[in-house]
């Protein structure tokens, strides 16, 4: 009966499972928006705080729409178990460097997904993750940005919350 339902699935069973890794990332990357959300709102950086659960927002709807075409390609998506989230950061800075650094990875995974997509020539799956690859570059760029926000503005005085009342308003416009 596996094999039957594999032959009626759209995606290799390595996409599958490159996708189900993905799901578990985007989870993942989730749960580290809402833990610098708590971080920043426990430090008075309502800005920033607002501006990581929208960041946790738009992951969890990465996840879905994750999870939703490997269900309409006839695979089988699975619901991740998510563990290991970072809740302390030693500073303001720091978690808007390693939000850079979720996002880069996140954009890195992506990339391996559609380099095994060329190699199996699933151009319907690489079709799909175009989607992925517009979004990660606003929110790469976003990221970048935001953390750019504390060389140009700085940290002394009244610096970080200079920083916190600019991050909401950092925007992407495609050229």
């Amino acid at each position: 009966m596996k094999d039957i339902m594999r032959a009626k699935c759209l995606i290799s069973s390595e996409i599958e499972t490159l996708i189900n890794q993905q799901i578990k990332k985007e989870a993942h990357s989730s749960a580290i928006y809402l833990s610098m959300a708590s971080w920043c709102n426990q430090h008075g950086y309502d800005f920033s705080s607002d501006y990581f659960f929208k960041q946790a927002e738009e992951e969890r709807e990465h996840q879905l729409k994750f999870f939703k075409y490997v269900l309409d390609m006839g695979g089988n998506a699975i619901s991740p178990e998510i563990s290991d989230i970072k809740a302390e950061y030693n500073s303001f800075r720091e978690v808007f460097e390693e939000a850079l650094d979720q996002e880069i990875a996140v954009t890195q995974s992506i990339k391996n997904i559609a380099a095994r997509c060329h190699k199996e020539q699933d151009y319907v799956t690489l079709e799909f993750l175009n989607w992925f690859f517009r979004e990660q570059r606003e929110e790469e760029y976003k990221a970048r940005r935001a953390l750019e926000l504390f060389d140009v503005i700085g940290e002394e005085g009244t610096g970080r919350w200079q920083i916190d009342k600019h991050v909401g308003g950092i925007s992407y416009t495609e050229g």
